[in-house]
């Protein structure tokens, strides 16, 4: 067992300009099937967009923002949940005032 709260995770940057990531669970813990990562978007900013051929599920922790898909905007907040399926369009945008938290598991792609 691994227990950890993940603000004592050293964030990474994630590529894209106030994004940080943290990964939470992985290999490294034991996970032999799945990462668990924490992402921070800072306000006014976003992930990439992009797809990719796995599913993953998303838990935001704080902050409010919007979901987007070729479908349109979703706005998002704390304590709601997301599926995002294989293949699907994608990208996550901070659209408050606060940074916008949320948890991304997904398989392990390696």
């Amino acid at each position: 067992m691994n227990v950890r709260n993940v603000y004592d995770i050293e964030p990474k940057d994630a590529g894209m300009a106030g994004v940080r990531i943290r990964v939470a669970i992985g290999r490294d813990e034991g996970a032999p099937n799945f990462v668990m990562r924490y992402f921070d978007v800072a306000p006014g900013r976003s992930t990439a967009d992009h797809a990719h051929a796995w599913e993953h599920e998303v838990y935001v922790a704080r902050g409010r923002g919007a979901v987007v898909t070729r479908d349109g905007a979703t706005p998002i907040r704390s304590g709601d949940t997301v599926y995002v399926a294989p293949n699907e369009q994608h990208h996550f945008e901070n659209r408050g005032e606060e940074p916008l938290e949320f948890i991304c598991v997904v398989p392990h792609t390696d």
